[in-house]
């Protein structure tokens, strides 16, 4: 078991399995030393965890929680390609959606779920650039969606 896998146990977290795209992509695709994922769902033993928009049906406090599921099932994606996640040298980018109500402005909230769960399990190594764009619609009515960039050590 990786260390970086340890550390999810630790903190009571499993890779799941990865979620089978929806459309013609792939979950992760390498290119050179980088990892880049494609949009992950808070898809949680194959089922959506949740549906609707923030500030309406769900609460900012569970989209942040969806935000970690979404980060989780990123790495999953990740360790798909390169086989052990001890390999991610840093992770670069995070970019998260939050399919929110007009009014709603606290993306960057929401996508702190994301950033916590990579920084908790990847300390150092999990710190990042990141976007937090609120969007009218996602997948499958999700409230959130994650996408991340890691660079991999040589």
């Amino acid at each position: 078991m990786s260390t970086v896998e340890k550390k999810l146990a630790e903190l009571g977290l499993k890779l799941p399995e990865v979620a089978a795209p929806l459309a013609s992509y792939v979950p992760a695709l390498r290119s050179g030393s980088y990892v880049f994922t494609s949009g992950q769902l808070p898809i949680v033993e194959g089922s959506l965890a949740a549906t609707g928009k923030v500030g309406g049906e769900v609460s900012p406090e569970r989209a942040k929680e969806l935000a970690g599921t979404c980060a989780l099932n990123a790495l999953a994606a990740v360790k798909s390609v390169v086989g052990d996640l001890d390999r991610i040298a840093r992770v670069v980018k995070v970019v998260g959606f939050v399919a929110s109500t007009p009014e709603f402005t606290g993306q960057p909230g929401v996508i702190n779920g994301a950033s916590e769960l990579l920084g908790e399990v990847l300390g150092d190594k999990g710190v990042h650039a990141r976007s937090a764009v609120g969007v009218a619609v996602l997948p499958l009515d999700a409230p959130v969606e994650v996408e991340i960039q890691v660079e991999l050590a040589d």
